[in-house]
């Protein structure tokens, strides 16, 4: 292993034993945005050799789920994801993974940017759940690196209006920065029926789409106030097992909610 970049989901494995679904029974390696140098391949390994520079896809799908079956492996029942109970991960010297879950870095792409991969193949795939189409409006709450990389993303995609918010400043003046042509910070004192007024004040109305990339309650009920009629909010943030949210009042104006699961078919696509 060269390169492995540390994610808030490793962090709260770390401090609490947990992360949105996933609870540790036991201890683990940690570590599943990594990237290496491959020193052995298997028997029947043809499309790797020894010295090739790989991004590793941090899963290895059991191929033989009803999931997997029908191309959706992220969803998996028995996904061996790195770092999660029962998978090690790979902040380690040495580690063994699937070759087919193993992507060549092209020699233009750093080891650290072929590690930053796998966050980005998250976002790649959120935006791709989220239905992201050329000229919509975006509004993304939270802007911690997954939130940049989905905003990042989007843009690419064609999306013509970014506006993202957390309650962090120095996070707002990067995305600023970066990629949004919108950005609120959120203050202690507003609620939520302020936080609605001034995102469709700023955008000249209710967002396209709303991705919560922090996982907040609030920012969840927000979504739901604010998309839209007939739009879409896609939660890629982990947040708690219970949270309270205006679910009739969305779905009675057709709001879709979607989730969007670890990454599934984006690493190729973005790597090169």
């Amino acid at each position: 292993m060269d390169c492995v970049g540390i994610c808030g989901s490793d962090l709260k494995l770390y401090s609490m034993g947990r992360c949105g679904s996933e609870k540790l029974s036991k201890p683990i390696v940690m570590g599943h945005e990594g990237a290496g140098v491959v020193v052995q391949v298997g028997s029947q390994v043809t499309t790797l050799v020894a010295g090739d520079r790989v991004a590793i896809e941090p899963t290895q799908p059991c191929r033989s789920c009803t999931f997997c079956r029908s191309g959706r492996y992220n969803v998996c029942e028995q996904p061996r994801y790195c770092s999660t109970d029962g998978a090690d991960g790979n902040l380690c010297t040495y580690y063994k993974h699937v070759a087919d879950f193993c992507h060549k870095i092209p020699d233009n792409v750093t080891m650290e940017e072929g590690a930053a991969t796998q966050p980005l193949a998250i976002a790649v795939h959120a935006c791709s759940r989220a239905g992201i189409q050329l000229g919509s409006t975006l509004l993304i709450m939270g802007a911690g690196p997954v939130g940049l990389l989905c905003a990042i993303t989007a843009r690419a995609m064609g999306v013509a209006k970014i506006l993202m918010t957390d309650m962090v400043a120095s996070r707002i003046e990067i995305a600023k920065r970066l990629v949004a042509d919108h950005t609120l910070l959120i203050k202690s004192e507003y609620n939520e029926e302020d936080i609605v007024k001034r995102v469709t004040e700023t955008l000249g109305g209710p967002p396209d789409v709303t991705i919560d990339a922090c996982g907040h309650e609030t920012a969840q009920r927000v979504a739901l106030m604010v998309t839209k009629t007939g739009g879409v909010v896609l939660v890629v943030g982990i947040g708690e097992g219970l949270v309270s949210v205006p679910l009739s009042s969305a779905l009675l104006r057709e709001v879709d909610i979607r989730g969007s699961y670890r990454l599934l078919n984006s690493y190729d696509t973005w790597i090169y």
